[in-house]
């Protein structure tokens, strides 16, 4: 397969739209760009071929042209196009992709760049020091993102001394969550714990008990929604 040129992308993703859903879309997302009403699934299957054909230099130039279209299918096609857990020599991958953090605006858009960060970061676990520094951005979607960044933490089991420092660590940011009003921060809390509960329920239980008081109702139900007697 040759590389698709951008035009060639958007002409795939937009035969792939639904009639009428692009309105549905573009009120559910709250969106400003433009929305081609393309479903989640067929994204999927559109970007698992494209990452089937291209290397990963490929890749990356055609996630970083569909970025920077602001089509919202295709930032969220960018994303997906880069989740992948195994990557030789990925630091112009990590470099695009923790250069499109202070540009999230969009949950949906956020979350799929984050899945694909979060395979680089579990790749190269140092690479969280530079998410430290997310915790302490103006910007809410990068503060946010750096709890959906790190969720692959919440959920291991039997972890070495390393990761549960890790663990612990981000722990730490989301502590420091807790005062946060904003929704979307208070949900990245509750999700964090939520997925930590299936796996380490003290854990989970010790942090609720020191900071639950604390969190929005909503976020507190949720980050104990797997715990009895939460």
């Amino acid at each position: 397969m040759t590389a698709p040129t951008l035009q060639g992308a958007l002409d795939q993703l937009k035969a792939l739209a639904e009639p009428g859903r692009a309105e549905q879309m573009t009120a559910y997302h709250k969106q400003t760009r433009d929305v081609l009403g393309v479903p989640n699934p067929a994204i999927n299957e559109l970007t698992k071929s494209w990452r089937q054909a291209l290397d990963v230099a490929e890749r990356e130039e055609l996630a970083r042209a569909l970025w920077d279209s602001d089509i919202f299918e295709a930032r969220i096609a960018a994303g997906k196009l880069l989740t992948q857990a195994r990557i030789k020599e990925d630091g112009a991958v990590w470099n695009l992709l923790q250069g499109w953090v202070p540009q999230f605006d969009s949950w949906a858009i956020a979350d799929h760049a984050c899945s694909a960060i979060s395979k680089r970061l579990v790749a190269a676990p140092e690479r969280l020091d530079t998410v430290a520094d997310w915790t302490q951005s103006e910007h809410m979607w990068t503060r946010r993102a750096a709890l959906v960044a790190t969720l692959p933490w919440a959920k291991m089991n039997n972890l070495k001394p390393a990761d549960q420092e890790r663990r612990e660590r981000i722990l730490g940011w989301a502590a420091s969550y807790v005062p946060d009003r904003d929704w979307f921060i208070q949900k990245a809390v509750a999700w964090w714990l939520r997925d930590l509960s299936k796996h380490d329920s003290d854990r989970t239980r010790a942090f609720l008990a020191e900071h639950g008081d604390a969190m929005k109702g909503f976020a507190r139900k949720e980050a104990g929604k797997y715990l009895k007697n939460a």
